[in-house]
């Protein structure tokens, strides 16, 4: 793995710890972390020894958005022609969304493990996420209402698909912060835990155990419940049906009814 400025990663056992490492700025994003998040995202999503991967954040905060000097700059680029302007700026959202879509996008399973804020482009980063976990402290928030301009980079999109759209509506009309209780309650976590440290080791057991499992199954896996989530019931059937008949004959496969006869745990490969 490259070494990131803005982010702290590590590989343990399969799993990747990747933090988000500016404490000092409450871990929001400046121009740079939004590159390294992109870019530790595509590589984690080739690499071979990473089966699971958690997301987190250095501090008392998991994200607390885009840096305001980021977005200062992004609003004051001009051209001497409107839709020049428009364009550029059209084609920095798009490249600002692909960051976050990296994680939706990655074939490994990605755990939030979120405290303290989670705000503005914290919550659309965690909405990608396959699965989200707390501490007491967390709370979430769409933001962007309170600086005037709609959320863009995918938390309207994807979180009517986790929680009730009229809880979304509510959020992003007002801004209020979302504590975690309630995110637990309305199904945003998965659990919420007393305080950092318990979340931190209950995430981590819950990547072990995923990254135990056939690497080959639970990137299909991920797929599978992605491409269906988008789609009718019947094609999402269709569509896992042509998946097995290319992908359900493996040495995983063979692994699993081999180990029961030796009565062991299944290894299976990279």
């Amino acid at each position: 793995m490259s070494q990131y400025n803005t982010l702290n990663i590590r590989i343990s056992g399969h799993v990747a710890f990747v933090n988000f490492n500016r404490p000092e700025k409450a871990n929001a994003l400046n121009a740079e972390a939004w590159k390294d998040l992109n870019d530790a995202f595509a590589a984690l999503d080739i690499d071979e020894t990473v089966r699971v991967i958690v997301l987190g954040g250095e501090g008392k905060h998991f994200c607390s958005g885009i840096d305001l000097s980021m977005l200062q700059g992004i609003i004051q680029t001009e051209t001497a022609c409107g839709a020049r302007t428009s364009e550029k700026l059209r084609r920095k959202i798009l490249d600002l969304q692909a960051a976050v879509s990296a994680i939706e996008n990655c074939s490994k399973p990605v755990l939030a493990a979120i405290s303290g804020g989670c705000i503005g482009a914290g919550l659309d980063i965690v909405s990608a996420c396959d699965m989200r976990y707390a501490s007491e402290d967390a709370f979430f928030s769409i933001k962007e209402i309170d600086m005037g301009m709609v959320a863009d980079l995918g938390t309207l999109q994807r979180l009517p698909r986790l929680i009730p759209e009229g809880l979304v509506r509510e959020l992003a009309f007002t801004g209020r912060n979302l504590p975690a209780t309630e995110a637990e309650r309305v199904g945003l976590v998965n659990k919420i835990f007393n305080n950092l440290n318990e979340l931190n080791e209950a995430v981590k057991a819950i990547a072990a155990e995923i990254a135990t499992k056939s690497p080959v199954s639970i990137r299909g896996t991920k797929h599978i419940l992605n491409y269906s989530r988008d789609r009718s019931v019947s094609e999402g059937l269709s569509y896992i049906a042509t998946w097995n008949a290319a992908m359900l004959v493996s040495d995983d496969l063979t692994e699993v009814f081999t180990a029961k006869q030796e009565k062991r745990n299944p290894e299976f490969k990279n």
